[in-house]
């Protein structure tokens, strides 16, 4: 498993990668495929437009009378001689007749969104005639605008085929914004799967690494449990071995003590069989609960005086300031008690010379505060974070002779959360750690 998910790491990443590059690639050769499409029909359908308005004014009545300016040159025959004409687009149409001929061409070819501005130049040269914006447009040189240029020519066979026909200006702004837009939703989900991907290889890869680390857990567990089993049952071995001398056979005393021996070790192999039974049960939510009314000072009293000779051996000192006013909990008793006494007992494992621990109370309108607070080897805030995880046992720096399935501070969250109450912990490498809990109070 270890030299096995690198591997996979690398694979998944690469995958990834790759994915991306082409998704990038895809998005890229779309928005340029698109572009094309859209500048391909903006100038069909201004082409259609282009010969209906070439047939309305070069079909018909094709000409038209002007007044001729004022001539007063030797020769003149008149001041009001008119001259002949062609007829000319904005003669036809106005501004908006043509817009909207514009408009409705391109919603019928699925341009509906298209920002356009549009002008007829006449055969000068100059414009006779442009939409509000397309000044604007046309002078813009920063933004990506797009100009479709088409001939308003007659058709063969009129008296004006040969003559310089008009032309039909149509000015896409900002092409490139425009070719986005029409791709949004295409792109948003893309964006989308490509997300979903990357969560999933996010997820996988975080699920290898879980599987790694209850690998490493349980190796651990094992481990520990044939540690702890080993060793009470090296000792009861011996201890039979032992009864079966003849001497101590007829020393009375001496059966009682190795009798003794094999009577506690059996019981802390049965403590060890229970513990791992709890946590099964934990596992499957199935810690029964008997709750009642507590005091929980009383608790805090008697798990000191059973824990009276360890802290006699270790020379410990317990500074006790039950200060709450209201130490009323419904709580289950057993289950309360082994929380208490597992954070003793932690404080006590985990103790350097000296030992001092420091339980504090007090309460608030709805909770009791329970502080204790040890000044001992302490946790580094790596080892703070997972101290509540199944199985997790704090590095211990030189102190070799703590032992356990890591199965404690879990069960302690178990039991905390099944009081609908809270537990932090704070703890300094070396200097030691205090364990704080909230639990709801009833009223006094």
């Amino acid at each position: 498993m270890k030299k096995i998910l690198p591997v996979i790491i690398v694979l998944i990443s690469l995958s990834l990668l790759g994915l991306v590059l082409l998704q990038a690639s895809w998005l890229s050769n779309l928005l340029e495929v698109r572009r094309g499409q859209i500048l391909n029909k903006v100038s069909n359908e201004a082409g259609l437009v282009a010969q209906e308005l070439s047939k309305s004014v070069y079909n018909g009545n094709a000409l038209r009378l002007v007044p001729r300016r004022p001539s007063f040159h030797l020769g003149a025959t008149g001041l009001g001689l008119k001259l002949i004409k062609p007829l000319m687009v904005e003669d036809r149409f106005s501004e908006k007749e043509i817009y909207d001929k514009l408009r409705n061409q391109f919603n019928s070819k699925e341009l509906k969104e298209l920002n356009f501005e549009f002008a007829i130049v006449n055969t000068e040269g100059e414009f006779e005639m442009k939409s509000t914006g397309f000044s604007q447009q046309y002078s813009d040189t920063v933004h990506n605008n797009k100009a479709i240029i088409i001939p308003i020519s007659p058709e063969s066979g009129t008296d004006f085929e040969a003559a310089q026909t008009e032309t039909l200006w149509v000015i896409v702004p900002d092409i490139k914004k425009q070719v986005w837009q029409s791709l949004r939703w295409i792109i948003i989900g893309a964006a989308v799967f490509m997300m979903i991907i990357i969560a999933a290889f996010f997820i996988t890869v975080k699920t290898l690494l879980n599987q790694k680390k209850l690998s490493e857990i349980k190796s651990d567990f094992i481990n520990n449990m044939t540690h702890e089993f080993k060793t009470p049952l090296a000792t009861i071995s011996l201890a039979i071995d032992a009864i079966r001398n003849e001497k101590v056979q007829n020393d009375k005393e001496k059966m009682n003590y190795f009798s003794s021996i094999i009577k506690e070790e059996n019981k802390r192999m049965n403590k060890h069989v229970e513990t791992i039974l709890q946590a099964a049960l934990m596992d499957k939510q199935e810690l029964q609960m008997s709750l009642k009314k507590l005091h929980a000072h009383n608790i805090i009293n008697n798990v000191l005086e059973n824990f009276d000779l360890q802290l006699k051996d270790k020379q410990a000192k317990v500074e006790l300031l039950l200060n709450a006013k209201n130490d009323l909990i419904a709580a289950d008793e057993v289950h309360f008690s082994n929380l208490i006494s597992n954070l003793v007992d932690n404080a006590i494992k985990y103790s350097k010379e000296q030992l001092k621990i420091k339980i504090v109370t007090h309460s608030t309108n709805n909770f009791l505060i329970i502080s204790i607070e040890d000044n001992g080897i302490g946790m580094s805030k790596e080892s703070a974070k997972r101290i509540f995880e199944k199985f997790y046992r704090a590095h211990t720096g030189n102190v070799h002779n703590v032992k356990g399935f890591g199965l404690g501070m879990s069960y302690v969250k178990t039991v905390i959360d099944a009081h609908k109450g809270k537990i932090k912990v704070d703890s300094t490498l070396g200097k030691g750690t205090t364990f704080t809990i909230e639990m709801p109070v009833m009223p006094g």
